[in-house]
């Protein structure tokens, strides 16, 4: 296959893992990363890091996301317009009664506790180096020949719009694994719950204090306090303070993303919504979300948003610790650009 690009971004990892590469730094979660953090593990003793996937509730967050809408299947076998609660008896052998339920889901797959994909943003950047940028994905995929989106009955079946999204995709993913040391930093301990943004001499500060460190493979997660907040609401968040609560990653502060560039880090995982926050205005072309860019469509790293580390967080300072075993793979769904999944931290 020829190559995509030309040129690559400034710091990235376009090519590191080959051409045809659709994992980025998740390549760095090898069998020796996976048993860097098996022995971290001491206890035994797990941590589910996933809200309900029907929080926050509402679309106060984001309007064009929404809570999961759950009911049964139909039956036909049955006439019954719901495959709930449903009292079958065997055609053949009508003596087997036994009482069943399926059910069905329309999922907004970056409604609550997620994945970002490789796929999920990209940029404008003059990958063929012709002096004229033009719309790319991590590693040179282009929209249209390899990130395809939605095509009306594309399957000829009459199953409706289906996702043909080729390459970027979650699956990768989940196929590779992800499993690995995860490294945890309590931004929320010691700056409270105010909104306010975290720069890399914060973040620094605060790792020394509890003696945080990270390691080249290892899976970061910030603790800030905002899907505590958002657990406590109870899918009825206040619309206006959920906009602007918690501590979030500078992504203005250059020295923070060189800190991503040159750490190494195979993942970056937050609490909060979007890990940052929006960028200033400016009358010059920018991205709205710094860290996503350089993360998904320049080093290939993939991004967590709205995971629940409270309980998580208060059992590694009482202690002493911020390492566990992490294990959070996502949904096996081809061609996806976010993805929700239950991640399972073990200590």
């Amino acid at each position: 296959m020829a190559k995509r690009w030309k040129q690559r971004p400034e710091n990235s990892t376009w090519g590191d893992w080959g051409e045809d590469d659709e994992l980025g730094r998740i390549n760095l979660l090898t069998p020796e990363k996976v048993l860097q953090g098996i022995r971290e593990v001491q206890t035994g003793q797990t941590f589910s890091l996933s809200l309900p996937l029907d929080y926050p509730g509402g679309t106060s967050l984001n309007q064009r996301r929404y809570p999961p809408i759950l009911k049964p299947t139909e039956d036909l076998q049955y006439n019954q317009d719901t495959f709930f609660n449903v009292v079958a008896r065997d055609a053949i052998d009508p003596s087997l009664i036994d009482v069943w339920g399926d059910d069905q889901v329309t999922l907004w797959l970056q409604y609550s506790t997620q994945w970002d994909a490789l796929a999920h943003q990209g940029a404008l950047f003059d990958a063929d180096g012709d002096g004229e940028a033009e719309p790319v994905y991590y590693n040179g995929f282009r929209p249209g020949d390899h990130i395809i989106g939605p095509q009306e009955d594309a399957k000829g079946d009459g199953s409706g719009s289906v996702s043909f999204n080729k390459h970027l995709g979650l699956e990768h993913m989940a196929e590779h694994g992800v499993q690995g040391r995860g490294v945890l930093i309590d931004v929320r301990r010691h700056l409270g719950d105010d909104w306010q943004p975290v720069n890399l001499a914060t973040l620094k500060d605060i790792m020394a204090a509890d003696n945080v460190v990270v390691e080249p493979g290892d899976m970061l997660l910030i603790h800030t306090g905002f899907a505590t907040q958002i657990l406590e609401w109870e899918r009825n968040p206040d619309p206006e303070k959920i906009q602007a609560m918690h501590a979030y990653l500078d992504a203005s502060d250059d020295d923070l993303l060189q800190w991503i560039i040159d750490s190494q880090i195979s993942a970056l995982v937050a609490d909060n919504y979007a890990v940052e926050g929006w960028a200033p205005q400016s009358a010059e072309p920018h991205t709205l979300l710094p860290i996503h860019n350089l993360c998904l469509f320049r080093l290939g790293v993939p991004l967590g948003e709205l995971w629940y580390l409270n309980d998580l967080a208060k059992w590694l300072h009482e202690n002493g610790r911020s390492r566990f075993l992490l294990t959070a793979p996502p949904l096996n769904l081809p061609g996806v650009m976010g993805c929700p999944l239950t991640p399972i931290a073990t200590v």
